[in-house]
């Protein structure tokens, strides 16, 4: 997947880290990353928090918000991101929370995904998607949009740290 190549090339540009909170993937965006040469120097880990108890408890999301809304929330999948940034020590932190299927879960129809971003700075960012096809096929466009979105964040980043550097110019 080109976009696992090209987010632990902008992470090694930038000396920055990453780390993984997934559900829905089971460890696949790990395994993306991993699958690349090199990603040691800018992946960190992750963790498989597949469970709703485990997102609160090895990941810190708030007990009320999963008890409230259930594991397939935005806010979860923010939340989730922030987890792993600070728990694994890295300077990102990616999250996939969704339904797979084949059953809907938390009141979801089965393609409901969030996938998150959460960085050095700011808020984070997350990307609500309903996606079509079987279980397999959402898993994957679910790594996919993850990595996608982590790039975006990551290429912004470096704009505007170009732009520091240049004076605003």
């Amino acid at each position: 997947m080109k976009e696992a190549a090209r987010v632990l090339e902008l992470l090694a540009e930038s000396g920055h880290t990453v780390a993984a909170a997934e559900s829905l993937t089971g460890g696949l965006v790990a395994a993306e990353l991993t699958g690349v040469p090199g990603a040691s120097k800018s992946f960190r880990g992750s963790v498989t928090a597949y469970a709703t108890a485990l997102k609160q408890e090895l990941l810190g999301v708030d007990a009320t918000l999963l008890a409230e809304r259930g594991a397939v929330d935005p806010e979860v999948a923010l939340q989730m991101a922030a987890g792993a940034r600070r728990r694994l020590g890295a300077d990102w932190g990616v999250a996939t929370t969704g339904v797979a299927g084949p059953d809907p879960q938390d009141g979801q129809p089965v393609g409901t995904v969030y996938v998150a971003v959460s960085g050095p700075v700011g808020a984070g960012k997350v990307a609500a998607l309903r996606l079509n096809g079987g279980r397999a096929e959402i898993r994957r466009e679910s790594v996919r949009s993850v990595l996608e979105l982590l790039v975006d964040e990551l290429s912004g980043n470096a704009r505007a740290q170009d732009t520091e550097q240049n004076g605003g110019n």
